[in-house]
């Protein structure tokens, strides 16, 4: 589904992603609207599934999240990896991402626990259950030096 976005879309996003808790009267002075007007494109880009949704960043550390691992895993459907594993996957609370790669193995995950030893109960006391993993390959984060969700607003 490709979705057509003009320049004043594009602006009010870029704004938006670097302030989602922005006004739309803020907005709309910004990009020298009518609030009316800017709070229809919103709406609009909402209901086209553009704007997804809104969410707060939150530290890892400061909620005890200190441990980063990405994890591949390999599964023993080869090619035909089955969307019951990815969704088991995804069901798991402390897996942010679940990402149906290319290559020898089948997804990616980032995972995000407290300390290595309860990513190790998690790889015991979940993945381990779900069906279909064959092996996993895991690597822990020693620095973060950049993340980040913002996408790149192309200008038109």
């Amino acid at each position: 589904m490709d979705v057509v976005l003009d320049n004043t879309d594009l602006q009010i996003l870029e704004r938006m992603q670097a302030n989602a808790r922005i006004s739309n009267a803020d907005l709309a002075r910004e990009l020298n609207m009518a609030p009316s007007a800017v709070l229809e494109r919103v709406k609009k880009l909402e209901q086209k599934k553009v704007i997804q949704g809104y969410s707060t960043q939150i530290n890892p550390a400061s909620i005890q999240q200190k441990l980063l691992a990405f994890i591949f895993i390999r599964s023993s459907e080869g090619f035909t990896c089955s969307s019951s594993t990815a969704q088991a996957l995804a069901a798991i609370p402390e897996v942010q991402e679940v990402h149906h790669i290319a290559g020898e193995d089948c997804y990616l995950i980032k995972v995000r626990t407290a300390d290595s030893s309860t990513l190790m109960q998690l790889m015991r006391n979940q993945l381990q259950k779900i069906p279909n993993i064959a092996s996993t390959k895991t690597t822990i984060v020693l620095e973060t030096v950049k993340e980040q969700q913002q996408l790149v607003i192309p200008k038109i």
